[in-house]
């Protein structure tokens, strides 16, 4: 009894020794929580956004916080942001990367080439191709549409406006990158969104590896269902899919991933792709809805576009100018895009902040940046951060507002939906056209409103904070019929 209650001692005092630290002089201000271990990793995972306004107000723009076992540097102010986002030499992206890759994908890409695959994002949804993909995108959302409603239906039909986004942008995607056409004896898009939505459900517990037994298998099992259903795509030329996927599956084939590497591969890019537009379209059209003026301005900017349309094709497949609309998207991703932007400190580094102070960045730490907290919600950028104003990102004469101050300095970043620097979206405008041309068809070819007049826009889920688009803790009811243009 005696030498076990020495040894438990001693294990005490190791991991103490272990998992002690102390603030010193060029430190920022450190929280470690009273948790042992833990820290602060319950509250940071139930909302983060709460919780790092809370810190923010304790401590100011930098801090350290202990959360399971790990020590986080957050940074919240934008001035100072580029310190962080241009250096690849003191912190990394993919070390954190790659962690999530294997805790979500069940993923290793021990020879991947990042600057590679980057490169052939560019070439597909920056370059040569990115016309066709527009046109192809356009004709799989007007085929999705009229599935779901033939234009010979005079009944309203109900739904959640959440899932009916969610699933249209989801189907047609996935047949644009994916499938190739419905009809080929491909994959089914609707079994693949089914299976889809599980994994999704599960996506943030299995980020941060808190499933329960039950959890854990059912998130095995819808992983290994989506394997299945993506194994065909991208493999060869003829199998349907985009020229992207099949590039991409070629640089695979290069870096020596076998078979199921790729599956595994395809799905996390299935996530990536997929994952954000179906919620931004919802929010975008749940704002529209319950902010009349904001729905009439951007259905009078659609009206004045040119109707050149046949049955294939869409005037919004191609360049168009629609500053109104580009409002409401910016003021829509300031509200609900809220991803982290992680870096792993691989050498000590000196962090010089925008007001002069200088911080120390220690080796084996992480770096994190927050912009939906600060600048999308900040007071002092946005003036009441809380509310939709629809032409927040306009100009009294309708030109785009870029101008944003903090502190009376001209701020270079005033919202940072699609992240920044070498880790930016590289979809961006693919995401962009597709969110526009899905509400430009769904407004102009639907009436669309909400099943009660005085609904409000659902709250969001807290625990998706920092994965992206946020969701909705419910729905929105809506409901809709093809438009009488007799």
């Amino acid at each position: 009894m005696i030498w076990t209650i020495f040894l438990l001692g001693q294990a005490v005092l190791f991991y103490f020794i272990l998992t002690h630290r102390s603030r010193s002089k060029s430190d920022p201000p450190l929280d470690k929580g009273v948790i042992p271990w833990l820290g602060h990793a319950l509250e940071f995972g139930k909302d983060a956004f709460k919780f790092l306004n809370r810190m923010k107000l304790k401590h100011g723009d930098i801090f350290t916080v202990r959360v399971a076992g790990r020590y986080v540097t957050v940074l919240l102010d934008p001035h100072s942001y580029d310190t962080v986002i241009n250096d690849s030499d003191s912190l990394d992206f993919s070390r954190y990367a790659q962690v999530l890759m294997e805790r979500i994908f069940n993923l290793r890409l021990p020879h991947h080439q990042p600057a590679k695959a980057n490169a052939l994002m560019k070439k597909h949804f920056l370059g040569i191709n990115f016309a066709a993909l527009n046109s192809t995108m356009s004709r799989h959302l007007q085929a999705s549409l009229k599935a779901e409603m033939t234009q010979n239906q005079k009944d309203w039909k109900e739904e959640g406006l959440f899932g009916f986004s969610y699933s249209l942008l989801f189907k047609a995607g996935y047949l644009t990158l994916f499938g190739g056409e419905q009809n080929n004896n491909g994959t089914d898009p609707s079994s693949v969104y089914e299976e889809y939505k599980k994994f999704d459900g599960l996506l943030t517990k299995m980020a941060r590896g808190t499933l329960k037994p039950e959890e854990k298998r059912t998130a095995q099992s819808v992983r290994q269902r989506l394997w299945e259903l993506l194994a065909p795509a991208g493999v060869t030329e003829a199998s349907g899919s985009s020229p992207w996927l099949h590039d991409y599956r070629r640089l695979l084939q290069e870096e020596g991933a076998d078979e199921e590497t790729q599956k595994k591969a395809v799905l996390m890019q299935l996530w990536a792709t997929q994952g954000n537009v179906g919620p931004a379209a919802f929010w975008l059209l749940g704002y529209l809805l319950t902010n009349p003026d904001a729905l009439a301005a951007v259905k009078r900017e659609f009206s004045g576009i040119s109707t050149m349309e046949t049955s294939e094709t869409s005037s919004l497949d191609r360049p168009v100018d629609t500053p109104v609309f580009d409002s409401v998207l910016e003021e829509t991703l300031r509200l609900t895009a809220a991803p982290f932007i992680t870096r792993e400190v691989v050498q000590e580094k000196c962090l010089h902040m925008a007001d002069g102070q200088e911080y120390l960045l220690r080796k084996g730490d992480r770096v994190c940046l927050f912009p939906f907290n600060s600048p999308q919600m900040d007071p002092e950028i946005h003036h009441e951060p809380q509310k939709y104003k629809y032409d927040r990102f306009l100009n009294q004469d309708g030109s785009v507002k870029r101008d944003f101050y903090k502190g009376g300095r001209l701020l270079k970043y005033y919202t940072m939906p699609w992240g920044a620097g070498t880790n930016g979206c590289v979809g961006k405008q693919f995401a962009i056209n597709t969110i526009r041309q899905f509400v430009y068809m769904v407004l102009t070819n639907y009436d669309l409103e909400l099943r009660d007049p005085n609904a409000q826009m659902p709250e969001v889920n807290a625990s998706r904070y920092g994965f992206g688009m946020l969701q909705p803790e419910g729905d929105l009811l809506v409901r809709y019929k093809p438009r009488n243009t007799n």
